[in-house]
């Protein structure tokens, strides 16, 4: 009798809530605001650029625009022409934290050469995003996926898991490798191998 009780009541709480199959937003359409006023305060409190886009059209990444974390200009992400390092990661990943200031390091020391583009990937959270770019010292670019767009979106691969790369050569070939750098010497040896450029 009880369990009947509570599901008629979790049934009446639905009902009235409006909640619906309808409501339930499939993968890659997640609707998470990244712009903000609160996370414009929040990005204003780090060191991270301001997003823009290429000058190129169809460099190799797929057609698809996303919102720069925290405020600034979308980037379309076809536009950005090699070499360059798309880092994709996110607050709740325990060896993103760990590779961040690895990446931080590569990007003061190559970043003229080989610049680092950071992908908050399926975050629902951008706030602790913003709030882990600032304890890592971030000062390269980012920019939002939280609904995963860029998942198996030609050329880009399935994505099993983060933190993951994917590598921009200058004639737009793009190759994925699997993160989890220590150091710039790690992230040196993947621009090596993935886009033949000796640092």
């Amino acid at each position: 009798m009880r369990r009947a009780l509570l599901a008629a009541t979790a049934a009446a709480v639905l009902l009235l809530s409006g909640c619906n199959a309808d409501d339930i937003k499939p993968p890659g359409q997640a609707e998470v605001d990244v712009d903000t006023p609160h996370l414009r305060a929040l990005k204003k409190q780090t060191d991270v650029a301001d997003c823009r886009t290429g000058d190129a059209t169809d460099a190799g990444l797929p057609d698809l625009t996303l919102p720069c974390l925290g405020g600034g200009p979308s980037v379309d992400l076809s536009s950005l022409e090699g070499p360059v390092i798309v880092n994709l990661w996110a607050s709740y990943c325990g060896p993103c934290r760990k590779e961040m200031p690895a990446l931080q390091a590569f990007y003061e020391q190559y970043g003229d050469q080989v610049p680092v583009v950071g992908v908050d990937y399926q975050d629902q959270q951008p706030d602790a995003a913003l709030e882990l770019a600032k304890k890592s010292g971030v000062t390269y670019p980012l920019v939002a996926d939280p609904g995963g767009d860029l998942n198996a979106n030609a050329p880009v691969p399935v994505i099993r898991g983060i933190p993951f790369f994917l590598f921009v050569s200058a004639d737009g070939e793009v190759t994925a490798a699997p993160g989890g750098v220590d150091s710039v010497d790690d992230l040196v040896d993947l621009v090596g191998k993935n886009l033949g450029i000796s640092l």
